[in-house]
Order: structure tokens, then sequence, then C-alpha cells
């Protein structure tokens, strides 16, 4: 009975364990290209009869070799990103990724991908880039990027990326380790959030008066992700 007890503990630890190491499941199969139209609702996408998979359901023309439109946002800069979504394909796979366009001084304002770990790299221009860890300590790490560096944002931490060229444009590309990361643009959320937060709440979380919280929240809090 003890050896039995102990078997299930163990199971159920080990059960556990799994589940919180694990991001987006890991495939039991090839693939599982995602069904965008059944009626079943699961964690993702339940699968593509495989017969009926084909080629195109890995594939897409994303134009990610072409710059990307980045005066339509107040923030500068414009996120291309590839997800399940868009590429059928990677239902299951854990992955995605991005080309990230900053116009001079645009930037990728604080964000968090609150499903992925997102590892970026240069292709033009420079960029300061940076992370702060969790309560209490938050810690910032940043440092500038230059053409071919790469740098990694852990797993929801509140991440930026700016262009501090005042006449030169930078483009990225990011891969993050999951097939629909997320996106949580802290200024967006907090003061754009819809119905909007109390101005009791923000007032005393931010240590204003409620004349810059509602001129806060009065601003267009855009989505710079397409």
């Amino acid at each position: 009975m003890a050896s039995s007890k102990f078997f299930l503990l163990t199971a159920l630890v080990a059960l556990v364990a799994s589940q919180s190491m694990a991001s987006d499941p890991s495939p039991l199969q090839d693939f599982c290209v995602a069904n965008k139209d059944s009626l079943v609702h699961v964690n993702g996408f339940p699968c593509k009869d495989a017969k009926d998979v084909n080629v195109d359901d890995f594939f897409i023309a994303a134009n990610l070799d072409k710059p990307m439109d980045t005066t339509k946002s107040k923030a500068g800069s414009n996120v291309t990103l590839i997800n399940v979504m868009k590429l059928a394909g990677l239902n299951t796979l854990g992955i995605s990724m991005a080309r990230i366009d900053y116009a001079p001084k645009g930037q990728n304002p604080p964000h968090t991908h609150p499903r992925a770990t997102e590892i970026l790299t240069v292709l033009e221009g420079s960029l300061y880039v940076g992370f702060v860890t969790s309560n209490q300590e938050n810690k910032l790490f940043s440092k500038t990027l230059n053409k071919g560096d790469v740098f990694v944002f852990p797993q929801g931490l509140i991440h930026f990326q700016y262009n501090p060229s005042y006449d030169k444009p930078a483009v990225a590309i990011a891969a993050l380790s999951s097939q629909n990361p997320g996106a949580i643009t802290i200024a967006n959320a907090v003061f754009g959030s819809i119905p909007p937060i109390s101005d009791d709440v923000l007032t005393k979380a931010f240590q204003v008066d409620k004349k810059a919280v509602d001129w806060l929240q009065a601003q267009f809090w855009e989505n710079n992700h397409n």
C-alpha cells in the first residue's frame, strides 16, 4: 500500500512539473496543422485531417525582405508577426517569428510576452534594448546592439527595443518560443484598457493626480503589431 501511494505521488509530482515547465505542448506526431474551422475548443487548435494537409499549410509569402511602414505608429515601429494565426503549420511546434521595423528614434515600447522567450538579432542599424526583472529587485539589463548582434528576453519579463539614431531606420528579426506568444504593451494595457481602470487605482499605483491619469487615458493607445 505504501509503495502504491508513493508511486501515485511521484506520478502526480512529475505531471505537475511537466506542465509547469512546458510552454506550448510538445507535438506527438510529425505535424498538427491548425484546423481553424473546427468547432472543438482546445488549448491551441485541433489538427487538420492529415490527408487534407498540403505544402501551403507550411508556407506564407510574408514579404519579410521588404521594409514595413512605421509612419502610422506613434511609437515609430512596425511588428510583423508570423504566428499560428497566419501560418497554420506552426500549430503545436512551439515557435513563431517577427520582423520589427524601427523609424529613426522609434521604439517597440515596453511589453511582455506571457507565453514565450524571445531571441532577437539586428539586421540593420543599432538598437538600445533591455528587460527588467520581476519584483522585488526590478533590475534593468540593457545593452546597445549593432548589426549582427543577438539578445535574449526571458519569458514574461518586461522588455523593449529603441532605435537611438536620428536619421537611420533599424530592422530586427525575432524568434519566439511559442506558436502564439501573446504581447501585452504596458502603457496600452494600463491606460488604454476597455473599460478603463478606475482613477482611484491608477492615481495611487503611479503616485500622480487624477488629471495626469485622465490625460494618459485620453491618449490613443495603438497597437504596433500586424
